[in-house]
Parts: structure tokens; sequence; C-alpha cells
């Protein structure tokens, strides 16, 4: 396939565009360019509202392979059309991404159809958000180690355990939550995939997590006898590790690219902070800035080879795309931290100078910017997960010894 823009999606630009101008200007503008990573505690009933204007407009759902749900349907170029054109107009961080990029696509593949007519429509209409139940403190990247379990009850499960690093927790309505239903058994056997309401007061509890930024995007998850209905376990009860691993298939894709913009501008942003403090004359920041913007160019033409099937679609290269795009944009974005703080000198390493004990944690751009790219390499599936994953996949080689469990 040769990725490539015909006419039909650059009018599909001139209408997005259009579009993201006229909506974000109607009582939209005080959140354009808030709630992105390192800042989604920001603005969120203001987002909230923003999603449903998206429903409206019909903009959520593009890359679902249906558009009986209330979205409307596109073509892979134009999925990537709508996605670079909302990052340029630093439209606000999506609180509907969870569900809209990786619950739903999860469901067209794996669930029933009275659960796809369930759930697919209030997402389509930006107003059911959704979180992500994966990790816990004993099992991070090592999704097979989970221990939260899910005991049945009749045509109900009863949840126990706890998920950490829950983005969005506080917010979100529902939960998918990959939890053990069979006894006896272990690792990636005896897990199911189970829709779980978030509005259980006593069963069901959400402590933020506070970060070295100040903030706390992410939460533990605590389940004490938390309800899901059987008819919401999807794929079947067993079948959890498929359906896990299928979704984590969906994590990157046409929203890469759109991330990619939104490291641009970041860019910009560094070299604008460069030649105001004149760190830009030092030949080295040059440098590192020419190093930044190249191997930004290369990630873009990478994720359109992947997304072209220029990997070779179905192989063991394709398999092990998205691990590769993990590891080159997550150092990236760690390094354009730190020359975000280099270019301000001594003034990047403290606070304004009203701070006081008493007042809030405040961070400028430049400097959360910095302390949150340290977590790039470690979420969403570590470096050192990634590259055994490239190794063993792609390469073929064997598989490192694990010690007993």
């Amino acid at each position: 396939m040769d990725f490539g823009f015909g006419p039909d999606d650059e009018a599909f630009r001139t209408e997005a565009r259009s579009w993201l101008a006229a909506h974000l200007a109607g009582g939209h503008e005080e959140v354009r360019g808030q709630g992105r990573p390192g800042s989604e505690h920001e603005a969120v009933a203001e987002r909230r509202a923003w999603e449903r204007e998206l429903g409206r407009g019909g903009w959520i759902g593009l890359g679902w392979d249906s558009d009986a749900y209330g979205n409307r349907r596109a073509t892979l170029t134009q999925q990537v059309v709508w996605a670079e054109e909302y990052a340029r107009a630093r439209a606000p961080g999506r609180c509907g991404h969870i569900g809209e990029n990786l619950l739903a696509p999860t469901l067209l593949a794996y669930g029933s159809e009275g659960q796809r007519a369930e759930f697919l429509p209030p997402i389509a209409r930006g107003e059911a958000l959704w979180c992500q139940g994966y990790s816990e403190p004993g099992a991070g990247s090592d999704l097979a180690g989970v221990r939260t379990r899910a005991v049945r009850d009749g045509k109900t499960y009863a949840l126990t355990g706890q998920k950490i690093w829950t983005s969005l927790a506080r917010e979100a309505d529902w939960c998918f939550v990959l939890a053990r239903t069979e006894e006896g058994l272990s690792r990636h056997r005896g897990l199911s995939f189970l829709l779980v309401p978030m509005d259980q007061p006593g069963r069901i509890e959400v402590r933020p997590i506070r970060q070295m930024t100040g903030t706390s995007e992410f939460n533990e998850v605590f389940f004490d006898g938390a309800r899901a209905r059987a008819a919401h376990v999807v794929g079947g009860a067993g079948q959890g590790w498929r359906v896990a691993m299928g979704l984590l298939g969906f994590e990157r894709g046409v929203s890469t690219l759109a991330q990619q913009v939104g490291f641009g501008q970041e860019l910009a942003g560094v070299v604008r902070e460069a030649v105001a403090s004149g760190a830009a004359r030092d030949a080295v920041v040059r440098e590192r800035v020419e190093r930044l913007w190249a191997e930004l160019r290369v990630m873009r033409w990478n994720a359109l080879r992947t997304l072209g099937g220029g990997a070779g679609a179905g192989s063991a290269a394709s398999a092990g795309a998205p691990s590769v795009a993990k590891l080159l944009w997550g150092r990236w974005h760690q390094r354009l931290g730190e020359l975000a703080v280099l270019v301000r000198g001594a003034a990047g390493a403290v606070g304004p100078s009203d701070w006081s004990a008493d007042a809030p944690y405040v961070l400028d751009a430049g400097q959360r910017l910095h302390l949150f790219t340290r977590a790039d390499t470690i979420y969403g599936g570590s470096d050192e997960v990634q590259r055994d994953i490239i190794a063993e996949r792609v390469l073929g080689l064997p598989r490192e010894a694990r010690g007993p469990r």
C-alpha cells in the first residue's frame, strides 16, 4: 500500500480543519491545549463537554469498522488527517480516548452484538468515559501475573483486588478489568475481561497517586466485592488473555501520528525558549535540536510505512512495529524534556519567584515536560518489555529464562 493523501483526503482535511476552528471558538476556546499527557487533571468538566461536542459532530469512532453506532466511517488516511488536524488545532486532550480507541475496537473484534449495541453508542456520543484496569502493584508490564479475582455469583461476578496506574479512574463511568475467574490456574490461563461500572460506593475506592509533577493523572483502584454482570464478560469466561492482548494491538496506530504533531509543537516551544535565553547560540544545543527534529521526521515516516503495510502486514516485523515505535518515541521525548530544562539554564531548576511553602506545587511547561517524560520509557510497556517482544517475536531469539512463580 502506498500511504499517500489524495483529493478526497484533502477535502476531508478542509472539513475537519473548518469544524475544529468553528467549534473550538464556539464556547470551547478555554480548553484549547489543556489536558495533554502530564496535565490530564486540567478542566475535566469542560473537556467532558467537548467530548459531547465531538459526538454531536460525528467525530468519535472514525476508526471503527462499522458506522452502525452513531459514528461516521473514515478511511485510514482520513483517520490520520483527523488526528493530525486535531493536534495542530491544539484541541484539548481527549477524556474519551480509552473508550474510543481501546475498548470500542476490542468490542468490535471480540464482543457480542448485545455488548456492542449497549456500549458503543454512548462512547460515540461522547457521554461514557472508560478507564483501563490492567496493571497491579505486583504485575505492571507482566499482565499474566494479575491477582485481582472475580468470583461468579449467579448472573454477576464479585471482584476483589487492586489496580494501579489507572488513568482517568476518578472521571470514568466504566472500567474494563482483567481478572482471574478460574481457581487453580496461573499466568495467562483462567483470566477474563470484564466490564465494570465505577459508580459502586463502598465497593470501589479510587485513590489518586501524586506524581513528582505535583499532579495526579494516575490512580489506585480498590475493588471490594464490586459487581460486574456475567453478560459483560467480553469474549467468554477464561478468554481474557486473548482479548487483553488483542486490545493492546489497538493501542498504537493512527494516534501515534497525532502524538508526533504534539511532539513537534513541544519542540517548537523549546526552540523559542532557546532563542529567548540565548542558548541557541551554543553549537551543542543547536546540534541537539537538529537531531531531535530529524528523528521526529524519521518517526513519522516509520509510522506511515507501518500503517501502509510497509512492514509486511501479518509478518513478524509488523507484529513488532508497535514495540519499535514505543522505543523510538519514549526515549526521544525524554531527550526533549531534558533539553527543555537545559536551554533555561539555572532558571529551569527553580520555581516562580513568588513561590512559598503555602502555594500550590507550580511548574512551568518545560519543567512539567522534563519531569513527566521520565515515565515515558516505563508506562505503556517498559523499554525492557518492548525489547523482549522484538527479540522473541520478531528476531526469533530464545526466550529469557524466568524463575518459578
